[in-house]
């Protein structure tokens, strides 16, 4: 049945504070999108999430988002488009600079929360973005939520772009993520996933809340490491989609 990848979102603890199960992610998921010390993480976090990534072979993304730590990055702040790319261009060479000490490669970069969504609709911050990624490096490739304006932007600024379906997020009608204020955002049972991502592989179509289902194309499937229930999710997920024929592999290499 093909290949697909597991990613989530990681190194989101701050300080004495700790956001999730980082290492029992490591070893389900084969990328990890490690932020970069906006929305949350620090220097000491990002070494150690890219240290277990390493141990554990998995291959690393920066997950810049909003400077936002109280909102964990998931309220919008104003800012121009320019102003974003700079913000993002910084936390991207962040990681980059700490991963340096641990010897390991920042492949790609997929962006956080608000300033994702907000890319999903505005072709303008799309481009910010993945303009700011093409300026750090050439070879870094974008991951973009799917059927987005995130995908034409990275086209257009000659990124290698990936795309991604959600695990535990329902969907609208239109392709964008139910909003999280609104009740059945969120899929907690993992077995009700587990069962929508094999009916999606097979195809391709994803069931919305509301409406009748879309055509969504993808390249990973995301488990979002913050919420409580991730683990068991993640770790349903890949032994029900292994078990069917699936095999579970980066969307990128470690070269």
């Amino acid at each position: 049945m093909g290949a697909i990848d597991l990613n989530s979102d990681l190194g989101e603890s701050y300080g004495p504070w700790v956001m999730g199960q980082d290492a029992a992610m490591l070893g389900i998921v084969t990328s990890a999108n490690i932020a970069c010390g906006g929305h949350a993480g620090d220097p000491e976090v990002m070494f150690a999430t890219l240290t277990e990534a390493k141990a554990q072979g998995v291959i690393i993304g920066a997950h810049p988002g909003y400077a936002d730590r109280e909102g964990f990055g998931r309220r919008v702040i104003p800012m121009t488009n320019a102003e974003i790319g700079r913000m993002v261009a910084a936390q991207i060479g962040a990681l980059m600079g700490v991963a340096t000490l641990v010897g390991v490669r920042v492949a790609y970069v997929k962006a956080h929360g608000a300033l994702a969504n907000f890319a999903a609709d505005d072709r303008g911050v799309a481009d910010a973005i993945a303009g700011a990624v093409r300026a750090v490096s050439a070879n870094l490739a974008l991951l973009a939520i799917s059927g987005t304006a995130q995908v034409p932007a990275g086209h257009a600024a000659g990124l290698q772009v990936f795309s991604e379906v959600f695990a535990d997020r329902a969907y609208l009608p239109n392709g964008r993520l139910v909003p999280r204020s609104r009740a059945g955002a969120m899929i907690t049972d993992e077995g009700a996933a587990a069962t929508r991502l094999e009916g999606w592989l097979a195809t391709g179509l994803m069931p919305t809340l509301d409406g009748p289902s879309i055509p969504l194309a993808g390249h990973s499937i995301c488990v979002h490491g913050d919420s409580p229930h991730a683990v068991t999710m993640a770790g349903h997920v890949r032994k029900v989609l292994s078990a069917g024929g699936t095999r579970i592999a980066p969307f990128l290499s470690q070269g």
